[in-house]
């Protein structure tokens, strides 16, 4: 089944579900080089008169220089029949270990950015916003003890949703 372009308006799926339960893969590159991670954290919505998505990558992270050194990054979606890939994604490293071979994931290429043929879904994305989370800007504190042990806060990224493909 191939790809179809709709409007972010048009997806009809529950954003919560597919983040927090279904997870996704964070990707940027280009057909040259690219990594992907799992996130099960992040968000879409509207931002300065745009749609947006949010996403979160610790420094330690691979796709953390990717996401840096690129413009564009996608966000793909899938079914649950690619949680074990998803799972792989998130616990190895591009550093370490070829994901899209180990996974048997396809990557295809937009214009922009790299995406993966097996997605049910994707947002293709291009980078509005970047900072670092820094301890001050926590109003709740616990949130430091129970999600940064290691004090090792994200990077945000805000991008424009510029493209969403959908089968």
């Amino acid at each position: 089944m191939s790809f179809k372009k709709i409007n972010a308006s048009e997806i009809n799926e529950n954003s919560f579900k597919l983040i927090g339960k279904d997870w996704m893969l964070v990707t940027a590159g280009n057909s040259n080089k690219l990594n992907t991670m799992t996130a099960s954290w992040g968000g879409v919505g509207v931002l300065w008169n745009k749609n947006v998505a949010f996403s979160f990558i610790r420094p330690q992270r691979y796709t953390l220089k990717f996401m840096e050194e690129n413009d564009y990054y996608t966000l793909s979606f899938f079914s649950d029949e690619y949680k074990k890939a998803l799972t792989f994604c998130g616990r190895n490293s591009g550093r370490d270990c070829d994901k899209i071979k180990e996974t048997g994931l396809t990557a295809l290429f937009d214009e922009n950015a790299p995406y993966f043929d097996e997605a049910k879904l994707v947002l293709v994305c291009k980078k509005l916003y970047v900072q670092d989370m820094t301890v001050e800007c926590f109003v709740d504190k616990s949130l430091i003890n129970n999600n940064y042990p290691d004090k090792d806060y994200h990077k945000v990224f805000i991008g424009e949703i510029v493209k969403v493909l959908s089968k």
